[in-house]
């Protein structure tokens, strides 16, 4: 019989066994630390006396790594972090107890063996589902912290940061087995040997994207500026000075990050027109971000350009729209933000949950959505054609997939965490344009208003300096375009179909066997005795 505070000890040590993988992302980035960063929580969940004990310590043990992740959330959020911790926690609940099942006791090298391959689809099923949006999306993906191992990127272009994930958790299962199942260290070996192989083919067969071209590509970046009144005139005047010093540098595009004009282009012209005149006078496009309330209709849809805007919502309300700008003003080309952050654009379920907004910096509004991906011609380049992100949406793998598909040869996401300046959260982001580069065989140039700013080769290289969070510059970057398909764009999310295929089949033949047991024995059947008649 456990002791009450032995189950208490239990659950604290569940619920910070789950916090340590948040040491393996930026800022800390000890990517070394994944492949272990799992271990403690494992030998936890094996050691389970029931499964309702695993349950209970994989459920805890979630909710500390999603509070450990999205702890800067804290100053948005405040205490409502912790019941969607205590939600996304329930997604670690079966993984829990695959590890409960397959590396309890005393496993033989079958059960062992199965643990390699199951237990990892385990872990991948819960980063699958916390990544639909509602639920805040695919941040914190554990294949995301090898943003910065070349090896590891190039596993992503083949199976995306889902292959990565994959293999990140076998090599945890493989030290679990070494450490506490001595008799299960041939297929712990073996398991650790297929890793091993299966990067050394991938970095030598698969081939790189071929560099065909390049372009120069401006970063402007204004700083933090002060909340106030008159913020977005100022940040709009400093990205103004910023980009006048790019004259005579022959760049073939200027990015400005996320919200960096605040009124709609076709109800403020005054400055359309100044962003007109610096595009004439810095010899290049520039693509913006507005972040304004639109009037409702088609006409104020295409209002800002002669032609129709492909993707444009001609509902009335706040969007967030990437928008192109030449010397005679707006292209044409707008991108409406079609995947919102919950709660800091918009409330979910605002009837029941719009409390939130008045005891964190939850949305007061709800933003409007865009309804498709837009691929925009770069003015001066012919066959150049730029793919455009808002935000967090550089965190989904299918956005800039669909992008590379349709044609884009260039990814960018235009982005701002100065909500967050101090926190991990911009070095978070910025890193998650390595993986996108590396998967899609694009370059990605990820621009922000305060820092970080980053720009990635189609192998997710770093392609010249970061920008930190101090820097207040225009940079201009060299640009390296490729052509190709990389095996994910290609196939997709695949690892995603096999761990769920897999998932099923064990599940097949566990229901089958539970039936089985549970079938009830004929009784044996005996002729009838043979009576004798006098």
């Amino acid at each position: 019989m456990v002791s009450k505070r032995t189950r208490y000890m239990r659950a604290a040590a569940a619920a910070a066994a789950g916090a340590l993988p948040c040491l393996a992302f930026p800022a800390p980035a000890l990517w070394w630390f994944a492949y272990v960063a799992l271990v403690p929580w494992m030998l936890l969940l094996r050691s389970a006396p029931t499964g309702r004990r695993a349950a209970l310590e994989g459920w805890l043990g979630g909710a500390g790594f999603i509070v450990a992740v999205h702890h800067w959330l804290l100053p948005s959020l405040h205490v409502f972090l912790l019941p969607l911790a205590a939600l996304l926690g329930l997604l670690w609940i079966p993984w829990a107890l695959l590890v409960r099942e397959f590396l309890g006791g005393a496993p033989d090298p079958g059960r062992a063996a199965a643990a390699m391959l199951l237990v990892p689809a385990g872990w991948l099923l819960s980063e699958l589902v916390r990544s639909w949006q509602g639920l805040g999306g695919p941040w914190g993906l554990l294949g995301a912290s090898q943003w910065q191992v070349p090896p590891a990127l190039r596993l992503a272009s083949v199976g995306g940061v889902w292959l990565v994930s994959l293999l990140v958790v076998a090599v945890n299962c493989a030290v679990v087995l070494l450490i506490a199942v001595p008799g299960a260290r041939v297929p712990a070996v073996a398991g650790v040997t297929g890793c091993a192989l299966l990067i050394g083919v991938v970095w030598l067969w698969v081939p790189r994207p071929a560099v065909s071209g390049a372009l120069r590509v401006a970063v402007v970046q204004p700083g933090l500026v002060a909340d106030g009144p008159d913020s977005t005139d100022v940040r709009f005047a400093a990205g103004e000075r910023l980009t006048r010093t790019l004259a005579g540098q022959r760049v073939d595009l200027v990015v400005w990050g996320e919200s960096s004009v605040g009124a709609d282009l076709a109800a403020r012209p005054d400055l359309a027109g100044r962003l007109a005149s610096l595009s004439a006078e810095v010899g290049a496009p520039l693509l913006v971000n507005v972040d304004a309330r639109r009037p409702a209709g088609p006409a104020a849809a295409t209002a800002a350009a002669p032609a129709a805007v492909p993707g444009a919502t001609p509902g009335g309300g706040i969007y967030k729209s990437s928008v192109l700008v030449g010397p005679r003003g707006p292209t044409g080309d707008r991108y409406d933000k079609m995947r919102l952050v919950p709660f800091g654009e918009y409330v979910p379920a605002r009837s029941l949950l719009g409390w939130a907004s008045s005891v964190g910096k939850a949305a007061g509004e709800d933003r409007r959505r865009g309804v498709n991906p837009v691929l925009m011609s770069l003015p001066g380049r012919p066959g150049v054609r730029i793919g455009p992100l808002v935000c967090f949406e550089s965190a989904f793998p299918d956005m800039s997939r669909r992008l590379t598909r349709d044609g884009a040869a260039l990814l960018i996401a235009q982005s701002a965490t100065s909500s967050f300046q101090h926190s991990w959260a911009p070095a978070q982001h910025a890193s998650l344009g390595a993986l996108r580069a590396a998967e899609d065989g694009r370059p990605m140039v990820h621009a922000t208003l305060t820092g970080i700013s980053t720009v990635y080769g189609p192998s997710g290289e770093r392609i010249g300096p970061a920008l930190p969070t101090s820097a207040r510059t225009a940079q201009v970057y060299e640009v390296p375009l490729a052509r190709g398909t990389t095996f994910y764009v290609r196939f997709g999310s695949w690892p995603v179909g096999a761990c769920l295929a897999l998932l099923a089949v064990y599940c097949t033949v566990e229901g089958a066997r539970s039936l089985g047991l549970r079938k009830p024995v004929p009784e044996p059947t005996t002729p009838p005795a043979r009576t004798a008649r006098g």
